[in-house]
């Protein structure tokens, strides 16, 4: 079941909004300072383009010092515009029951868009 709403995920929006995160990720690495905002910008994208099936993992290195500053600098810079973003996509697809599905892979991904550091999904 889930190789099926993996597909029309990816066709229906998925494949688009992940890449959108890839290429995201990508400009982040132009710079030094950008790299671990890049690496999580891809992690999401790849989360993105298959949720399905998958969960959210808290890492052992989740509490550490440098994960919670990284995650507060997330949440502030570019977190909340993607929580807000699978917010309302979530919404707009809760309104049918053939979205309930694929609201529901969007409420799953805001933790994750809010503080990706030391979390991944497995």
């Amino acid at each position: 079941m889930s190789c099926l709403g993996n597909t029309i995920w990816l066709i229906f929006g998925g494949f688009i909004s992940g890449m959108g995160y890839i290429i995201g990720g990508m400009l982040f690495m132009i710079t030094i300072i950008g790299i671990p905002f890049g690496v999580q910008a891809m992690k999401l994208g790849v989360a993105t383009m298959s949720p399905f099936g998958r969960e959210i993992v808290e890492l052992d290195n989740a509490g550490g010092a440098l994960n919670i500053f990284l995650n507060v600098l997330w949440a502030l810079l570019f977190g909340w515009e993607i929580a807000i973003s699978h917010i309302l996509h979530g919404a707009l697809l809760a309104i049918t029951i053939i979205g309930l599905p694929f609201a529901m892979q969007h409420f799953k991904l805001i933790p994750l868009a809010l503080f990706p550091f030391g979390r991944e999904l497995r």
